[in-house]
């Protein structure tokens, strides 16, 4: 076993013998749950399945990489990226084709990840590492504007008071997650005044019950193939790239290192687990995962084990009491994981004044592109584009500092 496993090893033991940590896993597990559902559903419109299929496919995922990934403490899920490569091949040929393409996909990154072919994230710039943060950031806060920017006067007063609790609590109260008070308190309020407001079962319908195993109803032959390679190909390096950018960025947050080849193979075999059962495939969720590590304060694999449980309990037994949560206080909440995400220092006239022009450029090309697009591997790939076309005398030191081998195993 390796030093880097046998760390991980000690910090999830340690995590088991203090309550107090236990007790942090947990409940960090319990609102990246909650945080994952409208976001998950949202993204199954995108993609053109039914929410529970990708509800289901998140419960897999999640589980699976809590064992399987290289990265504690980042959660996996049936993320929009994902969804978009998916969704018109889904609109073209139908939901069946959609499992040979997630198979295929999660052979191929299984094989990026035996071959070391993940190292090559170190290359990545920080000009674009800062792009796809601000970008991600700003897609977060765009997705929610339509929960809460509204006339009627609760939903914007509900808005107010989420980021209130969330914001504020924490001064005089650290042993429960702000997020996870403001949830339970104002869906409470809601219930027992009786108003009516946009929730979670607005957004789709949230039978219980668990589905069976997807079932393949598609030839076998070359025809399929033309159909299912360039998605399978699209879903393989748009969810890799999101995956190990996430990576890279929790292990700065946490200054902890992770293993980008185990991500890569652990992320191959989710999807394949999740295709077979659950029916989609999926990668990293930045938002979710700041939700965990920086408002849960999640650190080990507890706590998205325990994010994939509670979600499976939502899905299943508590499915009618998940459906009852007002929209506008999750909107509330990833609000403010929009405005964590977003590097404000990225934008402050010290930074901008000593960074090279071209840097600065990179990273407004990747915002624009993957603003633009909803595609964080286009934004990415027009920052790499911009710096690549940009002459060298101009560029300065635009490439980030480069991790030590045993961040980057």
């Amino acid at each position: 076993m390796s030093e880097k496993s046998i760390n991980s090893v000690n910090t999830l033991l340690g995590a088991l013998r203090s309550p107090q940590a236990f007790t942090r896993e947990i409940l960090a597990g319990v609102i990246t749950a909650l945080a994952l559902i409208p976001e998950v559903i949202s993204f199954s419109v995108i993609a053109g399945v039914d929410p529970k299929v990708s509800l289901i496919a998140s419960v897999v995922l999640c589980l699976s990489m809590s064992l399987l990934g290289g990265r504690p403490a980042m959660v996996t899920a049936a993320a929009g990226s994902v969804a978009l490569v998916i969704g018109p091949m889904v609109h073209q040929n139908g939901v069946e084709y959609i499992l040979p393409a997630v198979l295929l996909a999660g052979v191929i990154q299984i094989l990026f990840g035996l071959t070391g072919m993940a190292r090559l994230m170190r290359f990545i710039p920080h000009a674009v590492m800062t792009g796809f943060v601000n970008a991600l950031g700003m897609l977060i806060f765009f997705a929610q504007i339509p929960h809460f920017w509204r006339k009627e006067p609760l939903i914007l007063a509900l808005f107010a008071l989420t980021l209130l609790i969330v914001l504020w609590l924490p001064r005089w109260v650290k042993s429960i997650p702000a997020p996870l008070v403001a949830i339970v308190l104002l869906t409470a309020f809601t219930l027992f005044t009786g108003q009516v407001l946009p929730t979670v079962g607005d957004e789709g319908p949230m039978q219980r019950g668990l589905p069976g195993l997807t079932q393949w109803l598609v030839p076998v032959n070359l025809h399929t193939l033309s159909i299912i390679w360039p998605c399978a190909l699209s879903i393989a390096f748009v969810g890799l790239l999101e995956s190990l950018l996430t990576a890279k960025l929790v292990d700065d947050l946490t200054h902890s290192p992770s293993s980008k080849g185990r991500e890569s193979t652990g992320l191959g075999i989710a999807n394949i687990l999740a295709g077979m059962y659950g029916g989609i495939a999926g990668c990293a969720m930045i938002g979710q995962t700041i939700v965990n590590v920086e408002m849960g304060k999640g650190r080990t694999r507890l706590s998205t084990l325990a994010a994939g449980l509670v979600l499976l309990l939502l899905v299943t037994a508590l499915s009618e009491v998940m459906a009852k949560i007002p929209m506008v206080v999750l909107a509330g909440i990833m609000a403010i994981v929009a405005w964590k995400t977003f590097n404000w220092r990225s934008l402050q006239p010290a930074t901008l004044k000593q960074a090279p022009i071209v840097e600065t450029l990179v990273m407004l090309v990747t915002v624009v592109a993957t603003v633009c697009t909803s595609n964080l591997a286009i934004g990415v790939l027009a920052g790499l584009a911009t710096l690549m076309l940009t002459p060298a005398r101009w560029r300065g030191k635009t490439t980030a500092e480069t991790a030590s081998p045993a961040q980057e195993k």
